[in-house]
């Protein structure tokens, strides 16, 4: 009796084993794929696998070069206008179609051709008077027409100024003068600058003990200023143009290129 208890109490305990077992196996089947979850996962996050910090960065210096190319203009812009005020519209674009004609002419004349010659504005307006006690007056019609001029033969600028003020232009506005092939002057600059700024990069690696073995990166800004004349405006045909030829100085200027290089040192 007291064996059959006791073999009776040894298969309960040898039951329970087994369940525990099972249940922690089937725990450990369920955890495992959890758990290499969450260590690939912070595996995945590691600062030196997404941020690449184990490269380590350039060692550089950036130093600034200008280089500079004196030109004298070999070309010049000249607006050349004519604005007319008449009782009706159709009055100021006649008066304002047949002066723009002789001004043309008168450029053409002086071997200007029809490519450098180019309308860059024609508009008409109302023009009102506004009285101190009383509605506003109409006046007339104004109409203004403009003409780009490119001068390639600046001996002939002022000859086309005055020419076209005495054929009936009434307004010569922004001169400006410039050189045909800037692309030259530009890639001379360059030149200059380059090796200003490697100049200035050998003193400071010479100064501190270390030695340039390439370029890292370059940028540039290229300035190259345009030459402007005084503006004529309001002339009346016939006036002082004809006495006197305008006086037009293109003087000299300079094509400035400044880069800023980085070179790797070592």
């Amino acid at each position: 009796m007291d064996t059959s208890t006791s073999g009776g109490g040894r298969r309960s305990t040898g039951i329970r084993f087994a369940i525990v077992a099972a249940a922690a196996l089937a725990v450990g089947l369920v955890a495992g794929p959890v758990l290499a979850g969450v260590t690939a996962q912070h595996q995945y996050a590691s600062p030196s696998a997404t941020t690449g910090y184990t490269t380590a960065p350039e060692h550089t210096i950036t130093v600034g070069g200008e280089g500079k190319v004196t030109v004298t203009p070999d070309l010049a812009h000249v607006q050349l206008g004519v604005q007319i005020l008449k009782p009706t519209a159709k009055a100021a674009r006649d008066a304002a179609a047949t002066a723009m004609s002789g001004v043309v002419a008168a450029v053409k004349k002086l071997g200007v051709a029809d490519k450098d010659i180019q309308t860059t504005q024609v508009s008409l307006a109302a023009v009102y008077d506004y009285p101190a006690n009383g509605s506003r007056v109409l006046r007339g019609y104004q109409l203004t027409n403009q003409v780009a001029v490119t001068v390639r033969d600046l001996s002939q600028l002022s000859d086309v100024v005055d020419n076209a003020v005495s054929a009936g232009a009434t307004s010569v506005d922004g001169i400006s003068f410039d050189v045909a092939d800037r692309t030259a002057l530009e890639a001379q600059a360059r030149v200059a600058a380059a090796k200003d700024a490697r100049a200035k990069a050998d003193v400071y690696a010479q100064a501190l003990g270390l030695a340039i073995t390439g370029v890292a990166s370059v940028s540039e800004q290229v300035s190259t200023p345009v030459w402007y004349a005084p503006s004529y405006s309001n002339m009346a045909a016939g006036g002082a143009a004809d006495k006197v030829a305008t006086p037009v100085q293109p003087g000299s200027t300079d094509v400035t290129i400044n880069v800023q290089v980085s070179f790797l040192i070592d």
